[in-house]
């Protein structure tokens, strides 16, 4: 008996446990937001990005730089010397014979300190700009993909609990099924129906075999796919409660979700910055032509172990103003002129194309989670019906007014009607969370709000780590 009462007492601990780490919505957000690769990807590229900014600043800041050498000289003179004044070859005065310099071994060593600073270049004041509104349309893209992960995580979690649905509708078509299968056979034992109905029966329940397979098997392809975007192999998640409100889009005026989606949309930004980086862009390579003027100052310190005209030691400073006009590069600036204006123009009809599809998107998702409310309320009194039919047709069989078949058709379309109720819902979450992207208001907000409806007293589990429920006959 202690025995007994200490398994008991484990069985109820490990029950406890599992429900406790069944993840919820907003764990799988966070977990993706850590782990999802296309996120991180989409963050490091924003990093580099950024980093356009300051290397376009470089540009127009100063520039200071140091340089020092040293070197070992060995001289040898081998013509005679001639006088620095007259050009005449000096003699010795004994001999009259041709004088040369002697030999020199000595080092030398310099060092230069400079500082650049460009006062007008306007190429590379636009180009900063540019670099500018360039980083504003990544981040922009960045706030998309963002939002794209609460849809793709949110997707991921429906789908589980998608196919766990379709999971136990087909287990439940199944020993129905059975069940009618051996109440026909123990009649056709005694006689009471023909062979027909024996053999509508186990096809029917052959076929109900064949999709609960499916959908056991497509059961924990669904984990797997969650798995992939929050980098964490859940064996269980909360199922969503039945007291997730169904209402129509706030506000209920398709227009004003058009407007708001035109106004906000990332990638609509996101192509408005980069349309305005691309003129900026423009207004950079066409200042090629302009001329440029520049600042330098400098000073150096120079040392030589030989014979030097102005001294074996000189200390210089220079300061100097430099223009600088272009007038002929070979067709360079022009080219790069050309090519800029055809970007501008690429870069506006990319914004016209972002345009039109989120207000066509926009409209049509605002449709679809209107249509998704009526669709929900219908399922639910089609699973009414259902269920009336099915007991009137039960009724039928047995006084004999309708056959086997009609039963089984009718045991289906209760259980579809089970499943398209709860698959309906599904599709309402995710096309209200679209619209809400396509408008630019979705947030991690709507992650929270959503999550607060997931049913911590029931849970969808892998079946390959903790229901293992067969998925063979």
């Amino acid at each position: 008996m202690n025995i007994k009462a200490l398994f008991i007492f484990l069985s109820f601990l490990l029950l406890i446990t599992h429900r406790s780490f069944a993840a919820d919505l907003s764990q799988a957000y966070l977990d993706a937001k850590t782990n999802d690769p296309v996120t991180g990807a989409a963050r490091a590229g924003l990093v580099a990005t950024r980093q356009s900014i300051p290397l376009a600043r470089a540009s127009l800041l100063p520039n200071i730089g140091l340089s020092a050498s040293t070197s070992w000289n060995e001289r040898t003179f081998l013509s005679p010397t001639a006088n620095f004044l007259t050009g005449e070859i000096m003699r010795d005065p004994a001999t009259g014979k041709p004088l040369s310099a002697p030999d020199q071994n000595f080092n030398e060593h310099q060092w230069q300190a400079q500082l650049q600073q460009p006062i007008v270049n306007l190429e590379t004041w636009f180009e900063y700009r540019s670099a500018k509104k360039n980083v504003e349309g990544a981040e922009w893209e960045f706030v998309s993909t963002e939002q794209q992960l609460i849809v793709r995580i949110v997707a991921a979690y429906l789908d589980v609990l998608r196919a766990n649905d379709l999971l136990d509708a087909t287990e439940a078509a199944e020993a129905a099924v059975k069940r009618q299968l051996e109440q026909i056979q123990q009649r056709f034992d005694v006689g009471l129906v023909a062979i027909t109905d024996v053999l509508d029966a186990r096809a029917a329940y052959d076929d109900a075999i064949v999709s609960r397979v499916q959908a056991a098997g497509n059961h924990d392809i669904m984990f797997e796919t969650l798995r992939t975007l929050t980098g964490e192999p859940y064996t269980s998640i909360n199922k969503i409660s039945e007291e997730l409100p169904i209402i129509p889009p706030s506000p209920k005026n398709e227009e004003e979700w058009v407007s708001e989606a035109l106004a906000r949309n990332p990638t609509i930004q996101a192509a408005q910055a980069q349309l305005e980086a691309a003129r900026r862009t423009l207004r950079a390579r066409k200042s090629g032509y302009l001329p440029t003027i520049s600042a330098t100052a400098s000073t150096s310190h120079f040392v030589t172990g030989g014979q030097a005209f102005l001294g074996s030691k000189i200390d210089q400073d220079v300061y100097a103003l430099t223009l600088n006009m272009p007038i002929y590069q070979g067709g360079r600036t022009s080219s790069r002129s050309r090519q800029a204006r055809a970007l501008v123009e690429q870069a506006n009809q990319f914004l016209l194309d972002r345009q039109l599809n989120v207000s066509r998107d926009t409209r049509n998702l605002y449709r679809a989670v209107s249509t998704d409310v009526v669709r929900v309320q219908a399922r639910l009194k089609a699973i009414a019906s259902s269920q009336s039919a099915l007991e009137a047709t039960q009724i039928g069989y047995e006084v004999g007014t309708r056959n086997i078949v009609d039963v089984l058709q009718a045991q289906n379309r209760l259980y579809a009607s089970e499943f398209d109720y709860a698959d309906s819902r599904y599709n309402y979450i995710k096309n209200l969370l679209l619209l809400k992207q396509m408008s630019g208001t979705l947030s991690s907000e709507d992650i929270n709000e959503l999550n607060r409806f997931v049913d911590t007293k029931q849970s969808v589990d892998q079946l390959t780590t903790l229901r293992q429920r067969s998925i063979t006959n």
